[in-house]
């Protein structure tokens, strides 16, 4: 598919997609690495579907291919098989052109590190993204200012990163992440920073968000004590889906981990 085409294909998702329907699902997905003279599989034939409004928080231990989740569904990394789609969109059979215009346009991604440039402002931070995105300036001023003040900082606009908290600067990287107005939200380990309390009021900040913008967000995360927070857990496990538990669920469950009832299957 070429660029025009692709571009086609994404404004016609964005209208056209039914409220009910998921806006990121991943299908069969599988992904290898070459690793000497063999591939090592990182994702082994997973599906997911995430909707409008939902809050995901995606758990395992180190290598079970949470990273790798979060790259094939931010079109960073093309998988071998299966089918990942953004708004209905196929990105995974777009061209180079199109996965850029779809994760240009329709994903947002918090990372670890906030990644602020120190020599800007965090009202600046906001307006480079609009910037290098397309925006008009006259309008996005208001946004970035309306995000910034949803993020609890509307009285720091005007502060560069060493003179923010490492939670404030958690927050202006995800009003930054929301600038672009994205249908998905990709999130990697925003608490690892953090202490507890601070980890605490960004994954609460990410739920209220998640809930206001409509988008569906996905988080890593190791940190088991911020999960009450989130609608629903999926764990990996070498590279497959384990378990999938509602917020509800994981709340009721006892010292053990144990969900007092059984949970239903992957969406």
């Amino acid at each position: 598919m070429n660029a025009s085409n692709a571009s086609n294909a994404v404004s016609a998702a964005n209208t056209a997609i039914p409220a009910s329907a998921p806006v990121l699902e991943l299908a069969d997905v599988t992904l290898t690495y070459p690793d000497g003279d063999r591939r090592l599989t990182a994702l082994d034939a997973v599906s997911l579907s995430v909707p409008a409004g939902e809050l995901l928080a995606l758990t395992g231990p180190s290598g079970s291919g949470k990273s790798s989740l979060l790259a094939v569904a931010g079109t960073l990394a093309a998988p071998d098989r299966g089918r990942v789609a953004v708004e209905g969109v196929d990105v995974a059979a777009l061209g180079d052109a199109g996965r850029s215009r779809v994760r240009r346009e329709r994903i947002g991604f918090v990372f670890q590190q906030a990644n602020l440039l120190e020599s800007l402002t965090a009202l600046d931070q906001l307006l480079l993204v609009a910037h290098l995105s397309g925006q008009r300036p006259r309008a996005v001023r208001a946004r970035a200012l309306d995000l910034l003040d949803q993020v609890g900082l509307a009285g720091k606009a005007g502060r560069r990163p060493h003179k923010l908290s490492g939670g404030e600067r958690q927050r202006v990287g995800i009003a930054r992440a929301l600038m672009g107005r994205p249908a998905v939200l990709l999130v990697d380990e925003p608490t690892s920073a953090l202490d507890h309390e601070r980890g605490r009021s960004v994954v609460a900040l990410l739920r209220a968000l998640t809930h206001e913008h409509g988008v569906a967000t996905v988080m890593v995360t190791h940190d088991r004590d911020q999960l009450d927070l989130v609608d629903r857990e999926v764990a990996l496990q070498d590279g497959r889906l384990a378990a999938a538990r509602t917020a509800a669920v994981e709340a009721a469950a006892g010292p053990d981990g144990r969900a007092a009832a059984p949970v239903g299957g992957i969406g």
